[in-house]
């Protein structure tokens, strides 16, 4: 169950007052409104003691310190004054029984389904309490009032009734916020969703213009250099200038690809093919790249699964890439990469990418595959936008975990297909 914060403190202050200037309302339409004398002196004692203790409380709340101990605190003190108006009321045949209702509602809506069904334990010892002691003549009724004469089990099934009563609404109240933070956890990953979603169209239309300006001519420049450079006698120097140009021409080229890539999704051609295949070509390609150190050591069954998949090959290499190139450079100084492929829920092929690299700050988690955010110092911010519209593409889902210092772990979980075991590469 999660700490009580300030916030929570400051809602129960709040929601207290509310009720208690209700019931002052109330009573006091009451007692003008009728001829009949109402001894209310108790009450209005009872009232003016919670906005005192709210006071205190509003005291404590700035003090800033031990929230938890506050809530708690505060709701013992509310079954306290709750219990008190009760018997004024008259105990077990009072008016008053709802507040501790009131209280089982607030505990489940403002804290959690834990501290509710405390509450409503700690409203059924209270109450059970009073009813005894009154009924077995400890403490005299209020107000002049009569014992009733009821008969020992009607007594004990009202007690149990209103026992009952405090244990169903903690239950159903519970049932209910927990949909609401369910409910309002999904809305907050669909803004979450279309804002990517946003970006990402954003992104497309920045690629294709950029891809239109300046592409083509970037081309054109870097043929012409190599030409001069092959035709030329140049000295070691401007061979070396010659070098840097023809290269940075190539990294802004591959810039682009992954901007046309982020944009477009294009024709694509769809096969079946075997996951660990692809990964063992595409580990062959980081390695002979010079992206995969010799100091970063690669597990899992990745080289023996057998699950294979209807869909473009090019695609999951690109995906592959982008994610073993973020891993490798979360881990400079060398640590482990594991690659799994399993069958989830008998159908769905889950994909797990966990290393030991520097891992994320939350903060940085959320916005991993917003366009153009990257952890790393030169990193695009292009890689895993890519991979989460590639991935969108089959329907299927990608999640991240990632702590500082304790590494990163990416899941991708694609929908089923009808699938068979291969027997022979693709």
């Amino acid at each position: 169950m999660a700490e009580p914060g300030k916030k929570i403190v400051l809602q129960l202050i709040i929601f207290r007052l509310l009720i208690v200037t209700v019931l002052v309302v109330a009573a006091v339409s009451i007692q003008f409104g009728t001829s009949t004398f109402l001894p209310l002196s108790h009450f209005y004692l009872i009232v003016i003691f919670i906005y005192v203790l709210s006071c205190v409380y509003f005291m404590f709340y700035h003090w800033g310190r031990n929230y938890s101990f506050q809530v708690y605190f505060q709701i013992i003190m509310d079954l306290f004054w709750i219990t008190a108006l009760v018997y004024i009321s008259g105990g077990l045949h009072g008016t008053f029984h709802f507040l501790y209702i009131l209280e089982i509602v607030a505990a489940s809506v403002l804290l959690s389904g834990r501290a509710a069904y405390l509450t409503a334990a700690l409203s059924s010892i209270f109450f059970g309490a009073l009813v005894d002691l009154m009924y077995f003549g400890v403490i005299p009724y209020y107000g002049g009032l009569h014992r009733s004469e009821a008969a020992t089990g009607v007594f004990i099934n009202n007690i149990f009734v209103s026992w009952s009563v405090f244990f169903l609404i903690a239950f159903l109240v519970n049932s209910l916020t927990r949909r609401l933070r369910m409910t309002r956890s999904e809305l907050e990953a669909a803004r979450k969703e279309l804002k990517v979603n946003k970006n990402l169209a954003l992104a497309g239309d920045v690629a294709a213009h950029l891809a239109h300006e300046i592409r083509n001519p970037l081309a054109a420049i870097s043929g012409s250099v190599q030409v001069l450079n092959r035709d030329l006698d140049l000295t070691g120097e401007q061979k070396e200038l010659m070098r840097i140009v023809i290269k940075e021409s190539e990294r802004v080229s591959k810039s682009f690809e992954h901007f046309l890539t982020l944009a477009s999704s294009g024709k694509m051609n769809f096969t079946l093919f075997r996951f660990s295949r692809l990964m063992k070509e595409t580990l062959t390609l980081l390695k002979a790249s010079g992206g995969l150190p010799d100091n970063i050591e690669i597990r899992g069954n990745y080289k023996s699964s057998d699950i294979s998949y209807h869909g473009n090959s090019n695609q999951f290499k690109q995906i592959f890439w982008n994610i073993l190139n973020n891993s490798v450079k979360a881990m400079p100084e060398g640590g482990l990469l594991s690659i799994n492929f399993d069958i989830i829920d008998k159908q769905s092929v889950l994909l797990r990418f966990t290393d030991t690299g520097f891992g994320m700050k939350e903060e940085d988690r959320e916005r991993i595959f917003e366009p153009f955010f990257s952890g790393f110092e030169k990193g695009q911010g292009v890689g895993l936008s890519v991979v989460r519209r590639m991935v969108g593409d089959y329907n299927g889902h990608i999640d991240v975990v990632s702590a500082p210092e304790k590494g990163t772990e990416i899941s991708i979980i694609l929908p089923g297909q009808k699938r068979k075991n291969m027997n022979k590469d693709l």
